[in-house]
């Protein structure tokens, strides 16, 4: 029997979760249709899911068809908790990709394409809602052909083959294949099987998930053109999508086994495995050994972490969505403490929370994706950890990044201690973080000291000198350093490590080469015609860049796509409803980091005065008559004992 693990991803009301209960009901997983409105979906298994009539999280469910076992992860839909989405596409197989016919391709659809072409997941789409009115079937196949390139009408014709016009399209997408059609008019199913593999081709069904039109077809395509998973080692190799805990507060550790096999009561990185549950919905069952291809939650693990590989698995991608939002956490009974504490869990299970707490203002901050992301953490908070809490109106999270070369020195002598280390900082290709590297011969500067100087780089978030936010889209190269035989230890290098960035870093920004990053918007305005032009003075206002388009072919309806800053655009939504009496509507797509439109503003308001900032000083510490004594970060290159480099 093949088995094969897929995960549905649609953008928010699509009908995702109605698919998966489709295709469970329509296999026999389950005796009962579950419906979202109803809160008896069979895969919304949490209550804050039930009550919301969302998916939040990502659950798991067991299908067997004809000879496919199918092990089938169902993700959130909303934006904001796209991060758990992009998670679970580590460990997919396949993805099946839900488009409504009613709303066509949306902005977030588009947001899960590019990261499925990011993580290589082969995917099937499957449109739903085909029973509204007025949806016509040839223009929605228009559309996503334009959007998707080799997008093929996968269905069947009554013999059940594929109709050659389907053949003649999926041809069309290798150049040695269509010589091969041409020749014998037909494409044998492993060649088929295999440009689905790699991402040629996408095999499109139609259907209506919640009158089970076309779930028959999606499945039998699922069993027909889909490759099981062909390990390429004996050895155990595993990757972490998730981290939870279960009812009675035990980690779990989800994981798909990709090679080798996993035993219970087995050691990884030092702590054991107790149990390996396999989850069909809420309830599971504890196996012995999970083979390659098993997606499993593991218990007795603590230390793992979303995207982990284990084993013989290299880590995973760093996510590509990000939050864009701080908001300050204040609790309205009970120990802030306490509050930390369960925040730290919820952490543990979603690291893009990322909870930071500061002991001078007594405070702690969130960061997230948007506001029904708060208001889940909200209720999160109340109902498992029983804490009230509110947040404040929130900020935006910026980034800094820099324009220029510079050569940053840090040296750090008090008495008995002794190194100097020397970097060179260079701007990054956009969206690459903070890179590491070394250039440095060993007779130089030894291998110890040289990875001590790389650990330490990573081993914090590197702060700039503008308004003290995460530096990015950065490379930091060692190019330079010394260390003292008697006198030199690794917490030596630590301080002249991060102190040599500080320095890099307010030298640029004495020469103007240090920038703000904003995060920014894509979004899709549709408005009557005749609120267009209030729709243009705003996205001017905020700052925004806009295209216009027809929406409804016959003029009424307009459509302005473009892009925003986050911090203008954030609440626009309101203003929205507000002026188009509910009729319009507005989709935000975080689209990345850019420039911050009003950077002066921003750097004035904040008042950060990097030279105070004591736990990220740019300045070095030398030694003179037996006494260590501070030296100005512009007094440093005078003093340095190692020549510079550039």
């Amino acid at each position: 029997m093949k088995h094969i693990t897929a995960g549905i991803i649609a953008h928010v009301d699509a009908g995702k979760t109605t698919l998966s209960e489709a295709m469970l009901y329509q296999t026999g997983a389950v005796r009962k249709l579950g419906r979202v409105d109803n809160a008896d979906a069979f895969l919304d298994t949490d209550s804050l899911e039930k009550k919301r009539g969302i998916t939040i999280f990502a659950h798991q469910a067991q299908v067997q068809f004809d000879d496919l076992e199918l092990t089938l992860l169902d993700t959130p839909g909303h934006v904001d908790f796209a991060s758990q989405t992009e998670q679970v596409l580590s460990v997919l197989d396949y993805a099946i990709l839900v488009v409504s016919a009613t709303d066509g391709v949306q902005g977030y659809t588009r947001t899960l394409w590019r990261l499925l072409a990011r993580y290589h997941v082969p995917a099937f789409i499957f449109v739903n809602k085909m029973d509204a009115s007025g949806v016509d079937q040839a223009a929605v196949l228009t559309q996503l052909q334009s959007e998707f390139p080799g997008a093929v009408d996968f269905t069947a014709a009554a013999d059940g083959q594929l109709p050659d016009a389907a053949l003649e399209e999926i041809a069309l997408q290798d150049e040695a294949l269509l010589d091969a059609y041409m020749e014998s008019g037909t494409v044998a199913p492993a060649q088929i099987q295999a440009l689905i593999k790699q991402r040629q081709v996408f095999p499109v069904y139609f259907g209506a998930a919640l009158k089970l039109t076309g779930v028959d077809a999606i499945m039998t395509g699922l069993a027909q053109w889909t490759q099981e998973l062909m390990p390429v080692s004996a050895d155990f190799g595993a990757r972490v999508f998730k981290i939870t805990h279960d009812d009675n507060g035990e980690r779990l550790t989800w994981l798909r086994v990709t090679s080798g096999e996993l035993q219970t009561k087995a050691v990884l990185n030092d702590e054991k495995v107790n149990q390996l549950r396999v989850y069909n919905g809420a309830k599971f069952t504890v196996i012995p050994v999970a083979t390659a291809g098993t997606v499993c939650a593991v218990t007795g693990l603590t230390k793992t972490y979303p995207g982990q590989g284990l084993g013989a698995l290299a880590a995973g991608l760093t996510p590509a969505i990000t939050p864009v939002l701080t908001y300050a956490v204040q609790p309205q009974d009970g120990d802030i403490h306490a509050c930390l504490t369960a925040l730290r869990v919820l952490e543990d299970e979603d690291p893009l929370l990322k909870v930071t707490w500061s002991e001078h203002l007594q405070e702690i901050r969130v960061q997230i994706m948007g506001t029904v992301q708060l208001e889940v953490l909200q209720q999160l908070l109340q109902d498992r950890f029983n804490l009230n809490v509110q947040f404040d109106a929130g900020s935006i999270l910026y980034k800094e990044t820099i324009t220029d070369t510079v050569e940053g020195v840090g040296h750090f002598e008090p008495l008995r201690h002794y190194a100097e280390v020397h970097l060179l900082l260079e701007p990054g290709p956009v969206g690459s973080g903070v890179q590491f590297a070394t250039d440095l011969p060993l007779d130089i500067l030894g291998r110890n000291w040289q990875h001590q100087v790389i650990a330490n780089l990573g081993a914090k978030e590197h702060l700039g000198v503008l308004i003290g936010a995460p530096v990015t889209d950065m490379k930091v190269t060692l190019i330079g350093g010394r260390a003292s035989i008697k006198h030199s230890v690794g917490g030596d290098f630590r301080e002249a490590t991060w102190r040599a960035v500080r320095q890099g870093l307010m030298e640029l920004k004495q020469r103007g080469a240090c920038a703000l990053l904003e995060p920014w918007y894509h979004f899709r305005l549709e408005v009557a015609q005749d609120q267009v032009g209030r729709a243009m003075t705003d996205i001017q206002r905020m700052s925004g860049t806009f295209a216009v388009s027809d929406a409804s072919g016959d003029g009424s309806r307009a459509v302005l796509t473009g892009d925003a800053p986050v911090a203008e655009m954030q609440s626009y939504a309101q203003d929205v409803r507000a002026y188009t009496h509910g009729q319009g509507q507005l989709e935000c797509i975080v689209a990345g980091y850019r420039p911050c439109h009003n950077a002066d503003a921003v750097v004035a308001n904040a008042a950060y005065d990097p030279v105070r900032d004591l736990e990220n000083t740019p300045d070095s510490v030398f030694c003179a008559h037996g006494a260590g004594y501070p030296v100005a970060w512009n007094d440093v290159p005078a003093m340095a004992h190692v020549a510079y480099r550039i």
